[in-house]
């Protein structure tokens, strides 16, 4: 069993999450890698013997069972560019906030280890979006994927922007607003939501269009297929607007065409029959506090 670990700084006893992982992977004898940052930090407290360690651009391939996530779903986030198309199946162990992506609890991580072995898992395939930009505009390079969402917006200014759509090649409209939210089904439970988009279940071949504060008031959201090619182009009284991957940002100049559609490799998510996605909305969105149930 081969095992990554990453994860960013941990605040208060948070750190004790990551020792008993590991202890629960020497039980096992599974191969550990570390993200080489996240070594160099736990190594403070732990006694690192006969690991590895790896970076964003070297020290994993796909033989690697299962890479552990410690932090919220920022982190999860950023993990998603260490494993790109490797096919490497992700969990998250929750030391953050609400923890959509990261749905581990940091008391039970033991079970990551435990319930894996056992086979108490599933493995469900997460769509990707992508975006292409002109040829002097590449702004993310090879890293041009999100799981979440693709978020175009204003910068610079308290105006709004235009953002001219067209799918697969035809007119849709043009959003007056703060912007536009292309988010995959995973995404639809982070920005898209609080901006009034659908949440939309993990395994649904679709994205939704959701725009930030529309003055266009009768625009709302859009689920369209995810085979759907997005094209946009952006005009307002600034000369450049943000474009936003998930975590990652970039200023691009305005009436640059940005295309957005789904990549062709996908992100394996491990979840555990003791921890599901409908059980997530009941627990983060509070959907089973209504005392009538």
């Amino acid at each position: 069993m081969k095992v990554a670990i990453y994860g960013q700084s941990f605040i208060g006893n948070d750190i004790t999450c990551v020792g008993q992982l590991l202890d629960e992977l020497e039980k096992v004898n599974a191969k550990i890698a570390i993200e080489s940052d996240f070594a160099e930090f736990i190594s403070q407290n732990f006694t690192l013997k006969g690991t590895k360690t790896f970076t964003q651009e070297q020290g994993l391939d796909s033989s690697f069972d299962m890479f552990v996530s410690f932090g919220g779903d920022g982190t999860m986030l950023r993990a998603v560019t260490y494993v790109r198309d490797l096919d490497i199946p992700i969990v998250g162990v929750n030391t953050g906030r609400l923890g959509f992506l990261s749905t581990f609890k940091k008391e039970d991580v033991r079970k990551v280890v435990t319930e894996f072995v056992a086979g108490s898992f599933t493995i469900e395939e997460r769509g990707l979006v992508e975006i292409r930009l002109d040829h002097d505009v590449e702004e993310f390079g090879e890293l041009n994927f999100a799981l979440n969402e693709i978020t175009i917006s204003r910068k610079d200014t308290t105006s709004m922007i235009t953002v001219e759509t067209y799918l697969n090649g035809e007119y849709l409209t043009s959003y007056w607003a703060d912007g536009l939210i292309v988010s995959t089904p995973t995404g639809s439970t982070g920005y898209s939501l609080s901006c009034g988009g659908p949440v939309i279940a993990p395994s649904t071949k679709s994205l939704v269009l959701t725009p930030i504060a529309p003055h266009n008031l009768n625009a709302r959201p859009f689920v369209i297929p995810d085979d759907t090619e997005i094209r946009l182009k952006v005009y307002g009284r600034e000369e450049n607007h943000l474009v936003s991957l998930d975590s990652r940002i970039a200023t691009i100049p305005n009436e640059k065409e940005i295309v957005v559609k789904k990549s062709d490799f996908t992100i394996k998510m491990i979840e555990y029959k003791s921890e599901s996605f409908l059980k997530t909305l009941r627990n983060k969105l509070l959907w089973g506090e209504d005392k009538r149930n």
